[in-house]
């Protein structure tokens, strides 16, 4: 049978949908068998619909807490028996309660080499601090804001200063690092 990965997404869902085309196409011998959102009307949305993947959308602010969101994911994260959580712009701190369910299944992708520039301004504090290498790292989720032990990375060279462009730069290498890390994975599992 096949692994079954849940993709979690809070914007656009460029990274999703290279996980869920190479899923279908075989690249990676698995199925999204959900796509996990927090922001109700974010353009990933209609892209899991287009790609004929279940989505699970909430509003954080419908809950008491962030354990009671987290505990309604757990719920269908278990049914739908995920293999294996994969961050691709989600942008919340994943907090104890699905870190306690998928302890040791749960990976990131990060706009930066890190430990360098932690957070969600990455490439901006990065190209403010004049960095002329940036890079693209996935790692393993943990209880420390981007801290987890890193699986992969890669570097690319930019001299400009364009925010925007290091992102589109970045992007390119994201989808392809992203499956390739995947696979490297799902062998292991």
């Amino acid at each position: 049978m096949k692994k079954q990965l849940a993709v979690f997404a809070s914007g656009t869902g460029t990274n999703f949908v290279a996980i869920a085309k190479a899923c279908a196409a075989g690249v990676i011998d698995a199925d999204v068998a959900v796509m996990v959102c927090d922001k109700p009307g974010a353009a990933v949305i209609d892209r899991a619909r287009e790609l004929g993947v279940e989505a699970f959308v909430f509003s954080p602010r419908e809950y008491p807490s962030k354990a009671a969101f987290e505990a309604e994911i757990v719920k269908v994260l278990d049914a739908k028996k995920v293999d294996l959580v994969c961050l691709a712009g989600y942008m919340r701190i994943v907090g104890d309660t699905l870190l306690t369910a998928y302890d040791g299944k749960i990976i990131n992708i990060h706009p930066s080499l890190l430990p360098s520039f932690k957070g969600a301004h990455a490439v901006e504090d990065a190209v403010a601090y004049g960095v002329k290498v940036y890079g693209i790292t996935i790692h393993w989720v943990n209880a420390e804001l981007d801290g987890g032990k890193i699986i992969a990375q890669r570097a690319f060279p930019y001299e400009g200063s364009d925010p925007a462009e290091v992102h589109r730069l970045g992007q390119v290498i994201e989808h392809q690092l992203y499956v390739e890390t995947i696979n490297k994975i799902l062998c292991e599992l």
